[in-house]
């Protein structure tokens, strides 16, 4: 593929947006910059030698349009994506090319699939939503757990967050995510999602080394249970995050990541252990790396490569594991994350699972309903 293609950023100055723009430079694309406040615009412009800058609102689809144009892709970091998201993919639709987002709210994910997939595929055009770590990074392993599998009894991937500082912008989402449930949870069972209003449990998760048996909350839901099941015959997604990093996000004082290295990551490092299961065997798939809004930039980035490169599987509205070859995408990520697939093996006894169900000696923080970056 040759360098120098366009792709807008929509959002470009919000957290994550700033690792997506310094990701298109490093791989040889030239970001446009779009977002609603023209003055951080020209800031970020400005600290790159200078880009293209082009102010637009999800309420103005004149200047999203101009934002597009000339370029090959956007990519969506703006959240809440319940609001951006359909006003930027119907710009992308105008335009002719493809979407990618991060976008980890459940609901907004939902609304993806349903609402534009017939006209992504009519137009031949690709749009992926939850291209980051939530929804994506899971979506990969599971697909690449299941290899030869056309169905599975169920999923699970746990996150062993060292910590999570959230931003504004995954604040802002939970929010956003929290209001359009009522206050209720979710969870996919039955091979549908589930609105219920029962307390979420904390059981025990045996990670692989290094971080061994560790306390998560159980059916801490994340966009995994929107992008698994879209494309994989598994009737049963429960995804579960550490005890620790679950109260840092719901911590009153909650603070912001701080950067600790010259790429601007922060400390926080993660484990995201996938297992799925089919009668009497399991596969796992585990990826390891360094701060989770970082690590969204390459899955986002690779992702456009990918598809303006032609390495696709599928048109319409499709999930990472959907579009692309999972392992190998997977692979192409090393300098990023390091990855562990899978492992086969005869499933444990009930009574020596990966998790094992505990009296609650603790109250089980609240749980945000999905992450996304704001402007």
């Amino acid at each position: 593929m040759e360098s120098g293609l366009t792709v807008t950023v929509f959002g470009a100055y919000g957290h994550t947006g700033r690792f997506v723009v310094a990701e298109l430079l490093d791989r040889g694309f030239v970001p446009v910059l779009s977002g609603r406040d023209a003055d951080r615009l020209r800031t970020l412009a400005a600290s790159h030698g200078g880009l293209d800058v082009r102010p637009a609102s999800v309420d103005d689809p004149g200047s999203l349009d101009r934002a597009l144009v000339g370029a090959a892709a956007v990519i969506n970091c703006a959240g809440p994506f319940a609001t951006t998201g359909a006003p930027v993919i119907e710009a992308a639709l105008r335009a002719g090319i493809p979407y990618v987002d991060v976008a980890a709210e459940i609901e907004a994910n939902v609304d993806t699939f349903a609402h534009f997939a017939e006209r992504a595929r009519a137009a031949g055009t690709v749009i992926v939503p939850a291209m980051a770590f939530y929804g994506g990074l899971g979506d990969l392993l599971a697909t690449a757990a299941m290899g030869d599998w056309t169905e599975a009894d169920e999923a699970h991937v746990a996150y062993g967050l060292s910590s999570w500082h959230p931003t504004a912008g995954t604040l802002a989402a939970g929010k956003v995510s929290r209001e359009r449930r009522d206050g209720r949870h979710v969870r996919f069972t039955g091979g549908e999602l589930e609105y219920h209003d029962d307390e979420p449990s904390v059981v025990e998760w045996s990670f692989p080394p290094p971080l061994g048996t560790r306390p998560v909350i159980g059916e801490f839901t994340m966009a995994d249970v929107v992008t698994i099941p879209s494309h994989l015959a598994v009737p049963e997604v429960r995804t579960y995050m550490a005890v620790g990093a679950a109260q840092d996000l719901s911590a009153p004082d909650a603070s912001a990541p701080a950067p600790v290295d010259e790429r601007g990551r922060s400390a926080q490092t993660f484990l995201v252990d996938v297992v799925v299961r089919s009668g009497g065997v399991e596969r796992r798939a585990v990826a390891t790396g360094q701060d989770i809004y970082a690590v969204s930039a390459p899955l986002a980035v690779e992702a456009v490569h990918r598809i303006l490169d032609g390495r696709t599987r599928t048109t319409g509205v499709a999930s990472a594991g959907a579009v692309f070859d999972p392992a190998d995408f997977l692979r192409a990520l090393s300098a990023h994350v390091s990855v562990d697939l899978p492992h086969q093996r005869a499933a444990r006894r009930p009574d020596s699972a990966s998790w094992v169900r505990r009296g609650r000696t603790e109250e089980p923080p609240a749980r945000n309903g999905g992450r996304g970056d704001t402007e």
